[in-house]
């Protein structure tokens, strides 16, 4: 089999294994790495000290420079993974058979960012990773391949980001292997769904608790940023309270009450009042007391 050399654009965890599983491949040449502008990940350099692989750091991918230095190592394809540069129109036409994107989010839908944790927050039963050709657009390339996962009641942030760690890997290296081998299909997005939409990265304050929203709402907020995360925070008496999970209580009836106020002890931490019933909260982080009868608050 012919080898197909290709650039790879990546960085941090979502990046290695799937790097680990290309360099096995003898018919697979990986030209150069190229990581984030503002990476903190040494993994990346370590594997391009180890194998040879020329390691092209800092560089703005669009500039005029680049273009030329990348156009001469001659690569087939472009592989794009938790990379955060904008590929624009002259570099995508560098490489032969394009450039692709691998993203944890089932296209058309859940384009852009933070998309684990919105899935859960949206309270989807399931969630996708694909493997798409790279446009001019925001995750709007066809689609090469894609996988669908369950999302169980007991998966939070953390288990969503150990699947999609390994495979986003497997589907990555299955995608590389079919344009390889020239049986890759390319599939429009708008086939799928007209429109499809967008997510919008998460910030400052949006891991901020409204008690003013049902049980299940909350559960899925607290588990969608629990660790790794950013960790749920809400207030009580001027102080910070962290909230890394919660579960929800079978059969907990719907009643007129005070969101927010802790209602009593639990097995595994307070029972809270919200919109609608109750839930447990647990795994807490705070310098003040916690007792029956006080109040969270959604702000300072």
């Amino acid at each position: 089999m012919k080898k197909i050399k290709i650039g790879y654009f990546a960085d941090g965890p979502w990046s290695h294994l799937a790097f680990e599983k290309l360099i096995k491949d003898e018919t697979i040449d990986i030209k150069f790495i190229v990581p984030r502008s503002d990476t903190k990940d040494e993994t990346l350099k370590k594997f391009s000290e180890k194998y040879g692989i020329d390691y092209l750091y800092p560089v703005k991918i669009n500039d005029t420079d680049f273009i030329e230095k990348s156009s001469s190592y001659g690569c087939d394809l472009f592989v794009s993974m938790s990379f955060n540069q904008i590929f624009r129109k002259q570099i995508i036409s560098v490489p032969k058979l394009g450039v692709i994107n691998c993203h944890a989010g089932k296209l058309p839908f859940y384009r852009g960012r933070n998309i684990l944790s919105w899935a859960l927050i949206n309270d989807e039963k399931d969630f996708g990773i694909t493997v798409h050709y790279v446009d001019e657009g925001i995750d709007t390339g066809d689609i090469i391949k894609q996988n669908i996962y369950p999302i169980k009641e007991e998966d939070n942030y953390q288990t969503l980001l150990n699947i999609a760690y390994s495979e986003c890997a497997n589907i990555l290296f299955d995608a590389i292997k079919e344009i390889q081998l020239g049986t890759a299909k390319r599939i429009k997005q708008n086939t799928i769904h007209s429109v499809g939409f967008y997510c919008g990265r998460r910030g400052v304050g949006d891991e901020i608790i409204n008690w003013n929203q049902t049980s299940r709402e909350l559960f899925n907020f607290i588990r969608s940023i629990c660790r790794p995360g950013p960790i749920s925070v809400t207030f009580l008496n001027g102080e910070e309270v962290k909230i890394n999970c919660a579960k929800m209580v079978n059969e907990a009836p719907s009643y007129k009450g005070i969101p927010g106020q802790i209602l009593s002890k639990a097995k595994l931490g307070y029972l809270v009042k919200t919109k609608d019933s109750f839930i447990e909260i647990f795994d807490i982080e705070t310098n003040v007391k916690l007792k029956v009868g006080d109040r969270f608050k959604n702000e300072l």
